[in-house]
């Protein structure tokens, strides 16, 4: 089953927990990650809260770019990775389409560099609740991360 809505920016999200649903190939990723009983978000530059994600280098799986990304945005070790689902953003210009994993992370190690990102963000108890707090990305504030949170909760 898919679950449509519009985002922020006013295109159509078309969401699937399921592989390889959409005409194109996903070409980026999403990262919900938790360390122990504590959500571990990256905080973007510009944009503020958000999971880790980016997009998928030229030779490298999907997974594989899911533990760079959660690596070099938080420094975040992965114990298991687990794909959840893709979504289809039908953007005017650009469309795209983003897997979806959650991360049950090991340890973060503290580095130096976090790329575009100013660093880890830990944040305990129920996210669904404070996503439209304006610390949060807009990435976080559509229906893709509540939608994902709540297939994690049937899954593990």
């Amino acid at each position: 089953m898919h679950k449509k809505f519009l985002d922020e920016k006013g295109n159509m999200v078309t969401l699937a927990f399921t592989k390889s649903t959409f005409p194109i190939e996903a070409k980026h990723v999403l990262i919900i990650c938790r360390l122990e009983n504590q959500w571990l978000l990256t905080n973007h530059s510009q944009r503020g809260w958000e999971f880790p994600g980016g997009k998928i280098e030229n030779g490298e799986s999907a997974e594989e770019a899911a533990i760079r990304e959660v690596d070099e945005e938080t420094g975040g070790k992965i114990r298991r990775l687990i794909f959840i689902g893709e979504y289809f953003v039908d953007d005017r210009v650009n469309p795209f389409v983003k897997q979806i994993y959650f991360a049950d992370i090991e340890k973060i190690r503290p580095k130096g560099d976090y790329m575009e990102t100013k660093g880890p963000v830990l944040i305990e108890g129920d996210l669904v609740s404070i996503l439209k707090n304006q610390e949060f990305s807009f990435i976080m504030k559509d229906e893709v991360v509540p939608m994902a949170l709540a297939k994690i909760d049937e899954i593990i």
